[in-house]
């Protein structure tokens, strides 16, 4: 079991059908830390109001996190917009978890990120609710889709994952300016805060990269990519794509001239 420094987590989405959280307790089992930050979308009251789907596993990730921050491991959770209802108890701790509107986090090679969900650089959710609710259904529907396809596709004896949200993400020009148009925000709003990088999850859409000589990472999610990513002890972030059972190569700390990838 390898033990790392810190993991985070966003866009788990608890309390849906689509929430693959039995790959989320094999990933917590294989990874142990010292700390766990939650970066939103944790909980899903948006579909909750709807219908709840809570399973057994889902309740046993809870159980795990809490029993983790009882034998002294830091979890912070920073809520997202799906579980925004949280975000009036931001300052506080529950069960050993705080609870915070965003966080800087500095690696051990001293590099400074701020944690923070990412929904505020998406303008479509902060300005047009009734859309960004009704994409977030038709999202539901192309993972439900996704899920047929891939049991399919094992019947078939066709090797490997493949993800229908992920290749209309690739595929329609909409999508891929939305997703450039929202790192590119993030990694300008960590500049202003004279940060080294951000760290945010919200559109599902996990990557470690550079932008501008910042550092922009997005965790991904645990509903369509299961995606984490991983602070090691000399300061390296990993992003572990376990829904392949894969890592992609670490980010090094940066080296005086460039960024080692």
């Amino acid at each position: 079991m390898p033990k790392v420094r810190s993991v985070f987590l966003s866009d788990i989405h608890l309390g849906t059908r689509a929430c693959q959280a039995e790959s989320l307790l094999d990933f917590l089992r294989e990874y142990s830390s010292e700390q766990t930050f939650l970066i939103g979308d944790i909980i899903d009251f948006w579909a909750m109001s709807r219908s709840i789907c809570w399973t057994p596993a889902q309740n046993t990730v809870v159980q795990k996190l809490l029993r983790r921050a009882r034998h002294g491991e830091r979890i912070v959770l920073v809520p997202g917009n799906h579980d925004e209802a949280l975000r009036d108890y931001c300052g506080t701790v529950f069960g050993d978890i705080e609870v915070a509107s965003e966080l800087v986090h500095e690696t051990v090679d001293g590099r400074r990120f701020l944690l923070i969900h990412g929904d505020v650089f998406d303008q479509v959710t902060r300005h047009h609710r009734w859309v960004a609710i009704l994409g977030d259904k038709a999202y539901e529907v192309l993972v439900r889709l996704n899920a047929q396809l891939s049991w399919v596709r094992r019947k078939l004896g066709i090797p490997g994952y493949w993800s229908l949200a992920g290749y209309a993400k690739r595929k329609v020009k909409t999508a891929l300016n939305f997703i450039f148009d929202f790192e590119e925000s993030a990694v300008h709003h960590a500049r202003d805060r004279g940060l080294d990088g951000v760290i945010c999850g919200h559109i599902h859409w996990a990557t470690i990269r550079e932008i501008n000589g910042l550092t922009y990472i997005n965790c991904g999610d645990w509903v369509d990519s299961c995606t984490a990513i991983v602070e090691h002890f000399d300061g390296r972030l990993e992003l572990v794509a376990w829904g392949v059972r894969q890592a992609i190569p670490a980010l090094a700390a940066p080296a005086p001239e460039a960024a080692e990838v």
